[in-house]
């Protein structure tokens, strides 16, 4: 399972030189789907609360970790083998388990769909997850403003057209075991995907293992190392259905690196009422749109009933 290297670009949020940040988020966008962020915003105290938090919950006993099995909404705790990410993988479900955080919204808490851990033995958890949330949109929205300007648009365009008025944003803490059984060798922590929405942020606890797959059709798997103090963004197919393709919603996948490790990804897609259409400026009569509009909400629909049996 030996992988070669990538060299992804590194993107700085707080560079002064909007137009140079963009020109490399298009090239990264254009040639691979993923790069890297630094001074997103995120604070490193905020992150190791996170970790902390997710640990303390993935240590509880299986039978305690599903009294909040993930509901209809698909928020609350994915067992392993519960998913299975790559429908042709012939194992029964992918080795991870998983618990799904959606956006916490104060003035609709009696209609919160999202299930939290008894707070008498997690007091800090959902105060940790929501500012996580924040933070994380925040970092996001200056992300997607960079990719509009990489596509010669209105750093506000994604924003103008309603993608973010109320979006669908999912936190998802990971982790992913160490020891793996006989009956499991060759079975993968993530199996191969792409991402279903608009952009992924992800952070790590620096345990390799996360791979990527330049072109679908081809098995050529990279290692995206791990750098201390940035996220990894990729962007979702959602995003290259707007782009008609020429952005990248590049397969990932996490293999077993014989030790325990911990991820939190977070989903942001737009909202769900929003019909998801070739860009003007991504299309013409050579190179028509591939894909038919569709509303984000039903792609996404679509795409999970498909990930859960």
């Amino acid at each position: 399972m030996a992988a070669g290297s990538l060299d992804l670009p590194v993107v700085d949020l707080a560079s002064p030189d909007l137009q140079s940040a963009a020109e490399a988020v298009r090239k990264a966008c254009v040639d691979s789907g993923f790069f890297y962020v630094t001074n997103h915003g995120i604070q490193d105290e905020l992150l190791a609360a996170v970790f902390a938090e997710s640990k303390k919950f993935f240590e509880l006993p299986l039978e305690e970790k599903m009294l909040l099995h993930r509901n209809s909404a698909h928020r609350g705790y994915t067992a392993p083998y519960d998913e299975k990410l790559d429908a042709s993988s012939k194992f029964r479900g992918d080795l991870k388990e998983s618990f799904y955080i959606g956006t916490v919204r104060d003035v609709d808490m009696q209609n919160d769909p999202n299930q939290w851990p008894p707070e008498e033995r997690f007091p800090s958890w959902k105060d940790t997850m929501k500012l996580f949330h924040a933070t994380a949109l925040a970092a996001s929205k200056r992300i997607i403003s960079l990719i509009a300007l990489s596509l010669d648009l209105d750093p506000e365009f994604f924003s103008n057209i309603g993608a973010l008025d109320c979006p669908s944003a999912a936190l998802r803490l990971l982790h992913y075991p160490g020891e793996v059984n006989e009956s499991d060798n060759g079975n993968y922590g993530a199996s191969a995907h792409s991402d279903y929405g608009m952009i992924t942020l992800l952070v790590t606890d620096g345990t390799p293992g996360l791979q990527i797959c330049r072109e679908k059709d081809k098995e050529d798997w990279k290692d995206v190392h791990h750098i201390g103090g940035a996220l990894i963004v990729n962007i979702g197919d959602l995003l290259e259905r707007w782009t008609n393709c020429i952005f990248r919603s590049t397969l990932h996948r996490v293999v077993s690196v014989g030790k325990e490790r911990y991820s939190a990804a977070y989903f942001l897609d737009p909202n769900p009422d929003l019909v998801v259409q070739c860009l003007e400026s991504c299309c013409c009569e050579a190179y028509p749109p591939r894909f038919a509009p569709i509303k984000a909400g039903d792609y996404l629909k679509e795409r999970l009933s498909a990930t859960y049996k």
